[in-house]
C-alpha cells in the first residue's frame, strides 16, 4: 500500500513550480536572446504556446500513455483526463497529482527545447501541429519505456532524470526537423549573432536554478539522493561553463556571455541521465566532456554535416544526453566514486547504449513521419518574405522593441 509522505510531497511540488520556471520563462528567454531582434517574440510564443498545448495533450492522454498500465511499449487509456485520480490517490509516496503535475512539466519543456532547431523560418502552425503529434506519438512512448515500467527499464536502464527521455529525443528530433526545413537565409555564412545577450544570460540562469528541481526532483523524495543530485547538477554545470568560456577565450581570443551560458546549458543537460548515480568527481568529468564535446560537435552539426540546427539543440542536449547516458554506466560505479552498488560496468554499458540506440532511431523514424504529414496538412516553411521582415510582424503582427 503506498503512503504519502508530507515532506516528499512538500519537496516534490516546489521541485514542479521549479521545472515550469524553466519554460516559463528561462529557456524561452534563452532561446529569444539567441535570435535576430525581429524574431525575438516568435521565440517566446512558441515556447509559450508549447507549454499551453502539452499541458492539455498531458491531461487529456500524454499522462496515460506514459504512466498507465503494464504494457512493454506504450501504457493504456485508464487514465486520461486523471480518472480515477483523487487527492488521496498515492502514486509512491506522493499524491499522484502531484507525480502527475511534476512529470508534466518535462512533457513542456521537452517539446519547447525543439524551438532551438526551427526558429526564424518555421510556421507557427506547423509549431502546433508538429509539438503536439510529437508529444503524444513520440514523448510518450518513450517515457513509458524508461519511467513508466517499460521493455527499458525491465532492462535496467539508468537515466535519472531525462537524459534520454528528454535530451536525446529532443535532439534528435531537432535534427531530423532542421534537415527537413531546410536552413535559415544567409547560413552558414551569413547567419546573424545573439541578438540579446543580457536575455541569453538571465535564461540560462532561470534554467540553472531551475535544474535544481529537474534532478533533485527526480529522487521523488525529500532526501540525501536528491540533495547529491543538485550538488552534482551544480558542478557539472559550473565545470562545463568554464571549460566552454576557456575553449572560446583560446581559439578567438574573447570569452563570451554567451558561450559561458551556453555552456553551461551543455553540462546541465549532461549530467541529467546520471544526477542519481555518480558523485562529485564523477560530476566534474561530465562537465569537462560537455564542454568540450558539446563545443566541438556545435561546429560539426552546422559546418561539416551543413544542418541549420540553429540554437544547437543536438550538440547541446542530444550530444549531452549522449554522453551523460553512457558514462552513467562507468561514473556511476563504487570504484569511480558514484553512488550504485556493486554496478557491473560492462553489462551496464551496454544496456546504457541500446537505450541510445533505441530512443534514437525511434526518435529519428516517429519525427521524419510527423513532419512530414505536417507538412502535407499546413507546409512547413513561412514565405522568403515573411522570413526577411522577421516573424514577429510577418506572422505575430508585433514588435519586440519600439526605439
Amino acid at each position: 500500500m503506498d503512503t504519502i509522505v508530507g515532506a516528499d510531497t512538500a519537496w516534490i511540488l516546489t521541485a514542479t513550480a521549479l521545472v515550469l520556471l524553466m519554460t516559463l520563462p528561462g529557456l524561452a528567454l534563452f532561446y529569444g536572446g539567441l535570435v535576430k531582434s525581429n524574431n525575438v517574440l516568435s521565440a517566446l510564443l512558441q515556447c509559450f504556446a508549447i507549454a499551453c498545448l502539452a499541458s492539455i495533450l498531458w491531461l487529456v492522454g500524454g499522462y496515460s500513455l506514459a504512466f498507465s498500465g503494464d504494457g512493454n511499449y506504450i501504457g493504456d487509456l485508464s487514465k486520461v483526463f486523471l480518472l480515477g485520480v483523487g487527492t488521496d490517490t498515492a502514486s509512491g509516496n506522493l499524491p499522484e497529482g502531484v507525480f502527475f503535475m511534476f512529470q508534466m512539466t518535462f512533457a513542456i519543456i521537452t517539446p519547447a527545447l525543439i524551438v532551438g532547431a526551427y526558429v526564424e523560418r518555421i510556421k507557427f502552425s506547423a509549431v502546433l501541429w508538429i509539438s503536439g503529434l510529437w508529444l503524444l506519438l513520440v514523448y510518450a512512448p518513450v517515457t513509458h519505456w524508461i519511467w513508466g515500467g517499460g521493455w527499458l527499464a525491465q532492462m535496467g536502464i539508468q537515466d535519472f532524470a531525462g537524459g534520454l527521455v528528454v535530451h536525446l529525443n529532443c535532439g534528435v528530433a531537432a535534427l531530423v526537423i532542421a534537415k527537413i526545413l531546410g536552413s535559415r537565409k544567409g547560413f552558414p555564412g551569413d547567419v546573424k549573432p545573439p541578438h540579446s545577450p543580457p536575455l541569453v544570460m538571465v535564461g540560462a540562469a532561470m534554467l540553472w536554478v531551475g535544474w535544481f528541481g529537474f534532478n533533485g526532483g527526480s529522487a521523488l523524495a525529500a532526501d540525501g539522493a536528491a540533495g547529491m543530485a543538485i550538488t552534482v547538477t551544480h558542478v557539472s554545470a559550473a565545470t562545463a561553463a568554464l571549460t566552454w568560456m576557456f575553449i572560446e577565450w583560446i581559439k578567438h581570443g574573447k570569452p563570451t556571455i554567451v558561450g559561458a551560458a551556453t555552456g553551461a546549458i551543455a553540462g546541465l543537460a549532461t549530467i541529467t541521465p546520471a544526477s542519481g548515480f555518480v558523485g562529485p568527481i564523477g560530476a566534474l568529468i561530465i562537465g569537462f566532456l560537455a564542454g568540450s564535446i558539446c563545443y566541438k560537435m556545435c561546429g560539426v552539426i552546422k559546418n561539416q554535416w551543413n544542418i541549420d540546427d540553429s540554437l544547437d539543440v543536438m550538440a547541446v542536449h542530444g550530444i549531452g544526453g549522449i554522453i551523460g547516458t553512457l558514462l552513467t554506466a562507468v561514473l556511476g560505479a563504487k570504484a569511480f566514486g558514484g553512488m550504485v552498488e556493486n554496478q557491473d560496468i560492462g553489462s551496464q554499458f551496454i544496456t546504457q547504449l541500446i537505450g541510445v540506440v533505441a530512443v534514437g532511431v525511434f526518435c529519428g523514424v516517429v519525427t521524419w513521419i510527423i513532419v512530414m504529414v505536417v507538412k502535407q496538412i499546413c507546409g512547413l516553411r513561412v514565405s522568403d518574405d515573411e522570413e526577411t521582415e522577421g516573424l514577429d510582424t510577418s506572422v505575430h503582427g508585433e514588435k519586440g522593441y519600439r526605439l
